[in-house]
């Protein structure tokens, strides 16, 4: 049976009528990863004897009448989480040969769903990039082109699902990692509420796997379309059955709407700390055009805003804060020194980098506090607003970039070079509060590069802006596969 890419959705119809076997999916997408993966580079971890094991049995489920969210559906995992058996690394060579005892939970969930783990995607050095290579896997690279980067650092499972190796995915989003490579491979992922999909297991190694709450991390879904997500984030969603017995369901409120034209969005495609590139700009503008010819209500600048300019300096001192946890005291030293020399009136995004990886406890107090007046600010915005649509990076995929040191690498924006890690700021639009954010693909590149926008939502709210991604494919259309036009490197 030939497919064209599918979606879970699809598939799941195909076996439910008997069309299709688990078996069948799960032979031609290790075929295909054969095939097709010595050039991406995407799977890392290949799991193919446990995965044919599984696909029999689902089939075997089915004909004894059984059914399942996922039940049959191949699918990937980050890297990043664990599964017994299989190397949990986070790119790290000094774990290279750790192997943890048990599975993360949202592995757990997965199979419990009926999912075919296929195996595992590839991330970069500790999940610290928007680039994912390592030392002991290499680099992924992008499906459309492979000079530049898929992303990270779910950049190994957004290459799988555009080449097809899988229907699904789960990966993680701190600094855009689930969103930023969906928007470079043209797939669509979800970063849920914070705190809606227990994340145990999801750990740098050698863990050990508990169930923390986390400041800014989520888990979350990866899909070809909008419906998929949906389906996976209803796998995911819940509570760890440690902290909550066995209560795995959480009852997310309905979409606030069914119709475009009832939505109230703002489009917001200026920051005030970093310029967005022509290509990602008319992403923009394409999905609030579509918008309006449906009759949406859709405004460009509203009072209720919070102050992106202090919400990018309060997200990175917060994101960096939590980075140099497990940094040696000699480094911490010199960060200490660097920063004690900063001008107090210098507000540049370096500055709040390394202001943040100084952080007393106290100062990181002060700045969730005004995170904190932030939330308040964003509720009182989505009591007018039922989404935001705005960028996830200001360019494109970018071209692979391996140069040592990250603090010196730059993004070219229409020809002008910025800091590398300032295009993060898009990312933490959502991140730093906490919000629900879905990202969507919403054209191409003059190059032919996919281009991707962000629809963040109000808080445990996730259903609306998954509505709305999913109105906005049946408007403008949604994962496209990589064909004739992806260039070789």
């Amino acid at each position: 049976m030939e497919w064209k890419l599918p979606t879970a959705e699809e598939l799941t119809a195909a076996l439910r009528a008997g069309e299709v076997t688990s078996m069948e999916l799960t032979d031609e997408a290790i075929a295909r990863i054969e095939r097709d993966d010595k050039a991406i580079n995407a799977i890392c971890v290949p799991d193919f004897d446990r995965a044919r094991a599984a696909a029999r049995a689902a089939d075997q489920a089915r004909t004894r009448g059984e059914d399942r969210p996922l039940l049959g559906i191949p699918v990937t995992v980050k890297e990043s989480y664990d599964i017994a058996g299989l190397p949990t690394t986070w790119g790290m060579p000094p774990h290279r040969n750790y192997l943890p005892a048990e599975d993360a939970v949202q592995v757990s969930r997965l199979k419990a769903a009926g999912a075919v783990v296929l195996g595992k995607t590839n991330v970069p050095f500790g999940l610290q990039d928007i680039q994912s290579f390592n030392e002991i896997y290499g680099t992924t690279n992008n499906p459309w082109d492979h000079r530049r980067t898929s992303g990270g650092s779910s950049g190994g499972s957004a290459a799988a699902l555009a080449n097809g190796f899988g229907a699904l995915s789960i990966g993680s989003d701190l600094a855009g990692s689930l969103r930023t490579p969906a928007h470079f491979c043209g797939i669509y992922a979800h970063k849920p509420t914070l705190g809606l999909a227990a994340s145990r297991g999801m750990v740098p190694p050698p863990g050990p796997a508990l169930p923390t709450d986390h400041d800014l991390a989520v888990v979350g879904p990866m899909a070809r379309s909008a419906r998929d997500l949906t389906l996976l984030l209803d796998v995911m969603a819940g509570p760890d059955p440690l902290t909550l017995g066995m209560a795995h369901h959480l009852t997310l409120p309905p979409a606030r709407h069914e119709r475009l034209r009832d939505f109230r969005v703002l489009v917001l495609e200026e920051h005030p700390l970093i310029p967005t590139g022509s290509a990602v700009r008319a992403g923009v503008n394409r999905v609030a055009a579509a918008l309006v010819d449906d009759g949406a209500r859709v405004e460009r600048h509203s009072p209720l805003t919070p102050d992106l300019a202090e919400a990018a300096v309060l997200y990175t001192e917060l994101l960096f804060s939590s980075s140099v946890a497990r940094f040696p005291v000699e480094a911490l030293e010199q960060l200490r020194a660097l920063a004690a020399g900063l001008s107090a009136d210098d507000r540049s995004l370096d500055a709040a980098r390394l202001r943040g990886m100084v952080f007393s406890h106290r100062d990181w107090i002060e700045a969730n506090s005004r995170r904190e007046l932030h939330r308040h600010d964003w509720r009182q915005l989505f009591a007018e607003y039922d989404a935001v649509v705005c960028p996830i990076t200001p360019t494109p995929a970018f071209p692979h970039d391996h140069s040592p040191d990250p603090r010196g690498r730059r993004i070219d924006i229409d020809g002008v070079d910025y800091p590398y890690f300032d295009q993060l700021v898009w990312a933490g639009v959502a991140t730093m509060p906490g919000l629900p954010a879905t990202a969507i693909p919403a054209g191409r590149s003059p190059e032919g590069l996919p281009v991707g926008v962000q629809l963040i939502g109000p808080m445990f709210e996730d259903r609306t802006p998954l509505r709305l991604a999913e109105l906005l494919e049946q408007r403008i259309g949604g994962f496209q596969a990589p064909g004739a036009g992806a260039v070789e490197p």
